[in-house]
């Protein structure tokens, strides 16, 4: 059996594997709250390292690593803050999203978001918060499969139109099926498959690059300068960008909703352990395989195509098919997290799946197929120029619900209408950021603040103004209450 026979071998067995998850996990779905939150039953392990999973799933394998081989120990300033996300996710929004969402009965991020909020404001931030997620999510499923078809058709010649076709049924049927459990522990086996490949291949590495090159290889200041050749308020605006990234994890609904599915506390601490263990070597992982390389003197002109060229170089040609096949069917199935929150925001969110009492469950997989469709539909007909656009939606999301959910989460209640206008602050701020980056001297200042290293203005500076609008609110409010 040569390479390429192993590879589709390999992604055969594993696709088989997950519809065989989705087929097991259809046994615990009986409602909407076990499709959308598995019903607040989920384990420590399971919690947390799907949530590992789903916060950088084939990310930290390919763009991380890409982008500490292009820019040097400087990238590193991004593991702090990733890691940072993961604290904060767990041990401060966790016990109060937790607590209340089992108590009250939440099933998505939106019912946080809105809480005990009533009247016209409360219904424009649910049906707000439902647009942006979806629209969001189902740009990102569209970039996911677009990338995912076109490893699959540089490594096994396939046609794009079927790739894509291919694996968006096999991850549609298992999500349909097993729902939040399905999702869960396939991103968690996915999880344990990343965490297996991020030690073994960057050790490998290390070892043949520890002959004195690395100090050598090292030595150049663009690679060894903590500070990226930055200095000033340059250098730190560069480090809080980069940091920032982490900031991203504090707003997504895909990662909340775990925290809000354990079962309970004990489950939710040792979730922290096994997401925080779990990022603290893949990342650690990623970064050695990434300066390994340039102490090898390993040439590649993108970045991100460093861990497919390490992989073929310097592992047998057996473990290296399936490493490959391993991370392409990573690629492929990390939507499925995004596809099921973003069935969650449209069905549940909105009140449709409410209007047909008795097949919410029904409405709940018919809109995740509507929305898989679309995803689909935008994978073939739209020009890439646009997936490159909405790739700043983890900044997007992360500005537009994180302020709510740490204001929230201290104790502060602000009214539902500043809840409303901080979210499409956040969101506005991202996007003003993100667009006026591509507009060049056209877009002033705001295009020079946008092209900023590391990114800060887009990453970092649009939670300024919703926490602003949430906390002179919450103050009001707690003002005239002890009036």
């Amino acid at each position: 059996m040569d390479q390429q026979d192993l590879i589709i071998a390999t992604l055969v067995a594993y696709k088989v594997l997950l519809l065989g998850i989705g087929f097991w996990a259809a046994r615990r779905v009986h409602n909407e709250g076990d499709f959308f939150i598995g019903g607040r039953g989920l384990g420590g392990f399971i919690a947390g390292m799907s949530y590992a999973a789903s916060t950088s799933s084939a990310w930290v394998i390919l763009g991380f690593s890409g982008f500490v081989y292009s820019v040097g120990v400087a990238a590193l300033w991004m593991i702090p803050g990733i890691l940072g996300g993961y604290a904060v996710s767990w041990l401060w929004f966790g016990p109060r999203l937790r607590a209340e969402a089992e108590s009250k009965g939440y099933v998505t991020l939106t019912d946080f978001l809105v809480g005990d909020g009533s009247g016209p404001y409360a219904r424009l931030l649910a049906i707000g918060a439902a647009i942006l997620t979806a629209v969001c999510f189902t740009f990102y499923v569209a970039a996911q499969f677009d990338a995912a078809a076109t490893a699959f058709v540089s490594q096994f010649g396939m046609g794009f139109t079927n790739s894509v076709l291919l694996g968006a049924a096999i991850i549609l049927v298992y999500c349909l099926l097993g729902g939040f459990w399905a999702v869960s522990v396939t991103d968690a086996l996915q999880g344990m498959l990343m965490l297996a490949i991020a030690v073994i291949l960057p050790g490998c590495a290390l070892v043949l690059a520890l002959d004195g090159s690395v100090t050598r290889e090292l030595s150049f200041p663009t690679l060894s300068d903590w500070g990226g050749g930055h200095s000033g308020w340059v250098l730190l605006g560069f480090i809080i960008g980069t940091m920032g990234v982490g900031l991203g994890a504090l707003g997504q609904p895909h990662l909340l909703n775990r925290l809000m599915a354990v079962k309970d506390d004990a489950a939710r601490r040792r979730a922290f352990a096994y997401s925080m263990g779990w990022g603290i070597l893949v990342y650690a992982g990623m970064a050695i395989l990434a300066l390994s390389a340039r102490a090898l003197s390993v040439q590649v002109t993108d970045g991100e195509a460093l861990f497919y060229h390490m992989t073929s170089t310097i592992m047998p040609p057996v473990f290296a098919g399936l490493v490959i096949a391993a991370i392409l069917s990573a690629i492929m199935s990390t939507v499925d997290s995004i596809l099921l929150a973003s069935a969650g925001a449209v069905a549940h969110d909105t009140g449709l799946a409410k209007r047909f009492a008795g097949s919410e469950l029904l409405i709940s997989r018919l809109t995740m197929s509507a929305i898989a469709l679309l995803a689909v539909l935008l994978t073939l007909a739209a020009p890439a120029s646009i997936f490159e656009r909405v790739l700043f939606s983890w900044a997007a999301l992360g500005a537009a619900f994180g302020p709510i959910v740490a204001i929230r989460v201290v104790g502060l209640e602000p009214s539902t209408r500043a809840r409303f206008w901080a979210m499409l602050a956040g969101f506005g701020g991202a996007l003003l950021f993100s667009l006026a980056e591509t507009l060049g001297e056209a877009g002033g200042i705001v295009a020079g603040l946008a092209r900023a290293p590391g990114d800060p203005f887009e990453r970092v500076a649009p939670w300024i103004l919703p926490l602003f609008i949430l906390s002179i609110s919450a103050l009001r409010t707690r003002k005239a209450r002890h009036v």
